[in-house]
Parts: structure tokens; C-alpha cells; sequence
């Protein structure tokens, strides 16, 4: 597959570019300035794009692409930098429909998860300040997605703890439920993410609906 990943330069990003190119795919990341820092994945070609502008969206995924793939998210402490999240997801919607790509994979958020009927993660007073307003750009960039007939979008919420760890391979799949192990513990390292990613780009499937992957 030939596949456009808009957020190339991140920690999911980077691992889902590598998880892709192992895989024997062609993969072009678009970062805000064309660069990524010590980039280590032979093959990947890195271009400039603004992934809040559907004309960008737009002119670059019309260069025949298969799908596009959507890590974008905030840089942590950057002021007002979580709009990125609802401007991605509202130019990725206009712009591809546009271009005519319909197969659009995105890295969701854990927020807004349910961990029992009608109650999400966010609604949990000991939900981490620091994250609170990404959580909320999710859950808005969700109900975008949600209303985007003209795509065939996954949006893939991931543990609500990922981070750097080994790749197993191995995850379990849900719905809009958080994913808790025998400990009660939600996590997931950022390869097997990339995995689980790959694997429904690869796939084809959970189109128009948002699954969760974890342990």
C-alpha cells in the first residue's frame, strides 16, 4: 500500500511509519517543517504539510495514495496547541473528500472511553489536568468523524496508559469500553499501537467506527 501519514514526526507516529515500512509499505510522513528530527526509518519520505489546512490535506493525498493515516496530536505544554486535534480532523474530512480518498485511519484518545455505562474516562475527577483539554479535542474530533459519511475512517483509541515498551504483537480489540487487564490496569506500549494500526490499514476493516486496543 501506498499510505500518507500526517503526524509522522511523533513518538506513535515515528512507530507507526517504522511498523508500516517493515511490513514492506510505502510510507510519505508529513510533518509541520518537512523534517524529522533524527529520523531512523530508511525508506520513509518526510515532506512539509499543515494537517490543520484542508487544501494541503487535500493536494497532497490526490497523489495517489491507498489511505492516509492521521497521528497528529499536541506537543505537552504548548499552549492552545490541542486545537490541532479538531482542526486535523475537520481538514482531513474536507480535504479527502475532496481528493477522493476515502480510507482515513486515525490515533484517537482514551477519554472518551466508557468505563461504565454513560460515564467516560474524562468524567473521572482524578483525570490528569495536564491532559484534560486534549481529551476534550478528541471526543470533539470523534463526533467529526462520526458525521463523515463521504470517509471510511477508524479512529482507534488506544489504553489509557501507552507508552515506550517492547512489541509483542499481541493486543485485544473493544468497542467505546475501556480495556482493563486482570489487574484492572489499561495500557498498551507504543509498538504494539503501531501494530494494531498497521493491522487495520492492512485489513480494511472497522470502517466508520471507532475501536480501542490494549492488553
Amino acid at each position: 500500500m501506498n499510505i500518507l501519514l500526517f503526524g509522522a514526526s511523533g513518538h506513535i507516529g515515528s512507530a507507526i511509519a517504522g511498523e508500516l515500512l517493515s511490513r514492506g509499505h510505502s510510507v510519505t510522513g508529513v510533518t509541520r517543517t518537512g523534517e524529522i528530527a533524527g529520523n531512523s526509518h530508511e525508506g520513509l519520505n518526510v515532506v512539509a504539510g499543515d494537517a490543520t489546512s484542508a487544501d494541503t490535506v487535500a493536494g497532497l493525498s490526490a497523489q495517489g495514495y491507498d489511505a492516509v493515516a492521521s497521528a497528529v496530536g499536541p506537543k505537552l505544554g504548548v499552549d492552545d496547541d490541542h486545537k490541532i486535534i479538531v482542526g486535523a480532523a475537520n481538514a482531513l474530512i474536507e480535504g479527502l473528500t475532496r481528493s477522493g480518498v476515502r480510507r482515513v485511519v486515525v490515533l484517537g484518545g482514551a477519554g472518551s472511553l466508557e468505563v461504565a455505562p454513560g460515564v467516560k474516562v474524562i468524567d473521572n475527577p482524578n483525570f490528569p489536568a495536564v491532559w484534560k483539554q486534549n481529551a476534550l479535542a478528541q471526543s470533539e474530533a470523534l463526533g467529526l468523524y462520526r458525521q463523515a459519511d463521504t470517509l471510511d475512517w477508524t479512529f482507534i483509541s488506544p489504553a489509557a496508559q501507552i507508552e515506550p515498551g517492547e512489541r509483542t504483537g499481541t493486543y485485544r480489540v473493544g468497542g467505546d469500553q475501556l480495556l482493563v487487564d486482570a489487574e484492572g490496569q489499561s495500557r498498551i506500549s507504543i509498538a504494539d499501537y503501531a501494530v494494531a494500526f498497521a493491522d487495520v490499514l492492512e485489513r480494511g476493516d472497522a470502517l466508520q467506527t471507532r475501536i480501542t486496543v490494549a492488553y
